[in-house]
């Protein structure tokens, strides 16, 4: 992702969003929102400050404080930047509540930077001092309804990862410093991972290792298959763990205040990213989920100089054509470099495909290169029928 310019490593575990690197996260983010939506969440941003006296409330704080970058203000407060919200969110819950019945389910997200003070960084994204993630936090009046919203919730993970298209595996996870009754994670399987999930092929039980200290399955007795893997989301249902300590509370019927039952479900936006990269790339190119794709089209026009150069309005129409069909499109106007150069460069950075204004445009009827790259097949095709078949291209 550094040699292809898509991040910019800045300091240990810290690293920059370059344009393509930002319109790749910037689309997970959009496909992440939309489902988001479809569950009736709204999103909202909290600060990335919090109050330190918040995670000494719901007694957290000593056992993360190694991990925690922590400053005090010119009064001497203490805050620590935000390695998650749930404290965070609580408090404003309760700063504006107590919730009216009416008001709930209550489901707010946000996609924001978080800090943990890793001992190693290491592997890139994969395991930084700053990542992205989108965190959503369900509030519910009773547990049975936060199951239900649990649930939906679930529902809505499995759809996004259907979308973003690499095989995940979805296993039984410990709740961990976070706490709750039930939680789940979410991983893809990577020969890098640090994480190792078990999983039974008859009975299809799955649970992270660190839960499942035996080697046959709970379930049906069968071995255990350990394998590799990187997890990229979580989530956890956790009752009033936080709204008890925060007093984030709703009226009940009898007109009575009671601690709302709350979720929290986290998706690792820069991890996603880096993980869907490693499993999919080959050693010399990048290979992106067609969705996430920084630029899915990229069109060379003809060499300044060459004998195609005489047609290079036809890479204008190209793009044209294609812009206005609202499809996702960039013009490579770097004509004095040749179109080979480009064409290897096109391929390094993961455009899925790639129009090429080259040799076959001198013919009588010219004819322009459509490249499936990651199919590694190319068709000459004529201006009109370019743009169903690299929509065909696009949906497969």
């Amino acid at each position: 992702m550094i040699n292809a310019g898509i991040i910019s490593n800045v300091a240990t575990g810290m690293y920059a969003f370059l344009p393509l690197g930002l319109r790749s996260l910037q689309k997970l983010i959009n496909l992440i929102d939309q489902e988001m939506t479809a569950i009736g969440a709204q999103k909202i941003l909290l600060p990335v400050l919090t109050q330190t006296n918040l995670w000494q409330q719901t007694a957290r704080l000593k056992q993360a404080q190694s991990e925690l970058f922590m400053l005090n203000d010119r009064h001497g407060k203490e805050f620590l930047l935000s390695p998650t919200y749930e404290e965070s969110i609580s408090n404003m819950i309760s700063q504006v509540g107590p919730l009216q019945r009416k008001q709930l389910p209550l489901r707010l997200y946000q996609t924001s930077s978080k800090w943990r003070d890793e001992i190693k960084p290491r592997l890139g994204l994969l395991r930084s001092r700053e990542f992205i993630m989108k965190d959503l936090y369900t509030f519910d009046l009773d547990a049975d309804s936060a199951k239900c919203t649990y649930e939906e919730v679930s529902d809505a993970y499995k759809k996004i990862f259907e979308r973003i298209g690499i095989p995940y595996k979805k296993v039984i996870a410990d709740t961990g410093i976070i706490g709750g009754s039930i939680s789940h994670e979410y991983h893809y399987v990577s020969d890098i991972g640090e994480d190792v999930i078990l999983s039974c092929k008859s009975c299809k039980y799955e649970v992270d290792k660190v839960d499942e200290p035996k080697t046959r399955c709970p379930k049906c007795e069968e071995p255990l298959i350990s394998t590799n893997s990187i997890e990229v989301g979580h989530t956890f249902l956790l009752g009033t763990k936080y709204s008890k300590p925060l007093k984030a509370t709703f009226v009940d019927s009898n007109c009575k205040k009671q601690f709302l039952e709350m979720g929290c479900y986290g998706l690792g936006l820069t991890r996603i990213l880096a993980t869907a990269i490693e499993i999919l790339s080959t050693n010399l190119e990048i290979r992106w989920p067609l969705e996430l794709a920084p630029h899915s089209i990229c069109v060379i026009p003809p060499k300044k100089g060459s004998k195609e150069e005489a047609k290079a309005q036809l890479a204008y129409d190209v793009y044209s054509t294609i812009q206005n069909c609202n499809l996702d499109v960039i013009f490579d106007d770097r004509v004095d470099m040749t179109i080979g150069k480009r064409f290897i460069d096109a391929r390094k950075t993961g455009y899925p495909v790639v129009i090429i204004i080259g040799k076959s445009c001198l013919a009588d009827k010219p004819l322009v290169e459509v490249h499936n790259v990651y199919k590694a097949s190319h068709v000459n095709l004529a201006l009109e029928n370019v743009v169903e078949h690299v929509k065909g291209l696009l949906k497969k």
